[in-house]
């Protein structure tokens, strides 16, 4: 059995400049984003003619000096191959030291396909995406590289049944980017789903954000480009973790595991204090009847990964060690490629041992149920 020592609990995969010739259906290949050049003669996937551009020069960032980083201007032949390729990113791995990845999408890319109205489209980019994952990217190696399905936003049922052939694909857990039901705000129209997943055994990650009509998405350039990268995690999952919390939903599937992808960790334990003490302050003219104080449900359902947060590891009891997983954000412009072990040990030296393997692997091992690959 394959031991796991260091686990990145996100990272991601830049498209192959292939990926919608070969696994995207013929018949929609002229809607299929397009490889164009930027104005500064780099690569970049156009979605409609003329419309705005995807650049790869942040999510392709492994091994740049910090002053090289930047949107425009880089090719698929000046980056790492292991952005793409999935036995290439084992080479990255490998000199990275980390033993395993779960790799989630751009959701760039996913914004196109659920923003479209032609559900037939939609549904064919989604799976388009996680087929290639499955069958391509992870192929490389199974008890390394896991990927973790996209959920489509075309209702309930379409979702529970993706999510199952996901999983008969070797999918370990799946990917929200809207609520199941295609509505706003939670709803118990979304229990189905969330009941699926739990019964299946497949916990489901939220990456930062969940996406709804009534809120653009938000910019990454301009003035206030650095400070919404740096704390959209922080200040956009914990509305979405209480809701899911004031719900109840944890009362009605007390097994299903929520994965926070890419918030961070040392606003935890500030974030808990307060809401317990909102909620008992509130609960009755607020109507919400749960069991426990919110601070339990976060402590049994959720894990939360984290890039570098020495605050956060300073306060790991007050989180919970069992509650946090490390990550480098591979290749987006957060990692630290090929570094890694230094960051880990220049904010986890002092660290009990014990206390290191759960946060580094012994969390995602447990999570996935990796001692049964």
């Amino acid at each position: 059995m394959r031991e796991y020592r260091l686990i990145d609990a996100d990272c991601h995969v830049v498209e192959p400049p292939h990926i919608w010739d070969r696994w995207l259906p013929k018949q929609y290949h002229d809607r299929a984003p397009r490889l164009v050049k930027d104005e500064e003669g780099g690569d970049a996937w156009e979605f409609v003619p003329g419309g705005p551009l995807m650049y790869i020069g942040l999510v392709a960032t492994p091994g740049m000096r910090f002053e090289d980083i930047k949107w425009k201007g880089y090719t698929y032949d000046t980056v790492r191959k292991g952005c793409w390729d999935g036995k290439s990113r084992l080479e990255d791995m490998d000199l990275d030291g980390v033993d395993a990845e779960f790799l989630y999408p751009s959701q760039r890319t996913m914004y196109y396909f659920m923003s479209n109205e032609d559900r037939d489209f939609h549904r064919a980019g989604i799976q388009a995406y996680n087929d290639f994952m499955a069958q391509e990217f992870c192929a490389a190696d199974p008890e390394r590289l896991f990927f973790l399905a996209q959920m489509p936003n075309l209702g309930v049922e379409e979702g529970i049944a993706e999510l199952q052939r996901c999983r008969e694909m070797g999918a370990r857990g799946c990917i929200i980017t809207s609520w199941p039901a295609g509505e706003d705000d939670l709803g118990p129209a979304d229990d189905a789903f969330f009941r699926a997943a739990e019964e299946m055994g497949m916990p489901v990650s939220i990456h930062i954000n969940i996406q709804r009509k009534r809120n653009p998405r938000p910019t990454l350039e301009g003035p206030a480009a650095i400070a919404t990268m740096a704390l959209s995690g922080m200040m956009a999952f914990p509305p979405i973790m209480f809701e899911l919390i004031t719900s109840g939903l944890f009362d009605r599937c007390p097994k299903l595991q929520i994965v926070g992808v890419e918030t961070e960790i040392g606003w935890i334990p500030e974030a808990l204090e307060q809401v317990d003490n909102f909620y008992w302050r509130n609960r009755a003219h607020t109507g919400i009847d749960i069991k426990h104080l919110p601070s339990h449900y976060f402590r049994e359902n959720f894990t939360c990964t984290f890039i570098q947060d020495r605050h956060g590891i300073r306060n790991r009891h007050a989180i919970g060690i069992r509650n946090i997983a490390w990550s480098t954000d591979y290749p987006h412009h957060g990692c630290d490629w090929p570094y890694s072990r230094k960051i880990v040990e220049e904010s986890m030296g002092d660290v009990p041992a014990e206390e290191r393997y759960w946060i580094l692997a012994g969390n995602m091992v447990e999570l996935y149920e990796l001692a049964k690959a």
